[in-house]
């Protein structure tokens, strides 16, 4: 799944004409490039959830015929992360899946960072597993970080007022197991991960290639200049 819902109101002029999967990088709408690594992957289709610009998104992805594309329309009431992928799941199906958001960019370091994340998950263990991005050297990126990980993978929280070696790339695998009870309507993925968390269930992996922060316009030129290096 491809969360591409959000306002992307930090973008501030940018986003007001465009949905902020549509802004470019490198001369390539956000959007395209993740759906390319999925493409790269061997993933055959994909549900993307739609707020704002829902139909420039539609009218803009209808080009693509290298994978199947379902949406899942959130027009009427946008739902978080959280409240977008449970609104989704009739669409996903009853095993494992990708969550990815529809904002992020990536390189693959040797391997494949989609692949890496299927040959670690183990259902039984977990019930999400991050892929995470080392803070140092994160492009664009200026915070504290948002887990920590032991040598597993077990992920714990940054503490408040702490410093933490890694942040969410925001590319994932959830069981649908994980939304059970979850709540109706809008609410933050974040509540299930703190969920796994207290139940020892969830896993990191370090991304090993180079992973860029879109959140604001610095971040977006930043992205665009490691590129072009």
């Amino acid at each position: 799944m491809i969360l591409a819902a959000g306002r992307g109101s930090r973008m501030g002029a940018l986003t007001k004409a465009l949905p902020k999967p549509l802004l470019q990088v490198g001369g390539r709408a956000i959007i395209d490039r993740v759906l390319d690594h999925l493409v790269e992957a061997g993933i055959g289709r994909a549900v993307i959830n739609l707020h704002h610009g829902a139909a420039l998104l539609r009218q803009r992805l209808s080009g693509r015929d290298d994978l199947t594309l379902q949406f899942s329309d959130e027009s009427d009431e946008l739902l978080d992360t959280g409240g977008g992928v449970a609104n989704a799941l009739p669409l996903l199906g009853k095993e494992p899946f990708y969550v990815i958001n529809g904002d992020v960019l990536w390189l693959d370091g040797i391997s494949n960072s989609l692949h890496a994340l299927a040959a670690r998950f183990v259902p039984a263990q977990m019930d999400a597993l991050l892929l995470l991005q080392p803070t140092v050297g994160a492009i664009g990126y200026k915070g504290v970080g948002d887990f920590a990980m032991l040598a597993d993978g077990l992920l714990s929280r940054r503490p408040e007022r702490e410093v933490v070696p890694f942040i969410h790339t925001g590319v994932q695998i959830l069981r649908p197991e994980l939304f059970k009870d979850c709540p109706r309507g809008p609410f933050s993925l974040n509540r299930l991960y703190d969920q796994a968390v207290a139940q020892d269930r969830l896993f990191g992996l370090r991304h090993e290639g180079e992973w860029m922060e879109l959140n604001r316009p610095a971040g977006l030129a930043a992205a665009a200049q490691a590129l072009s290096a």
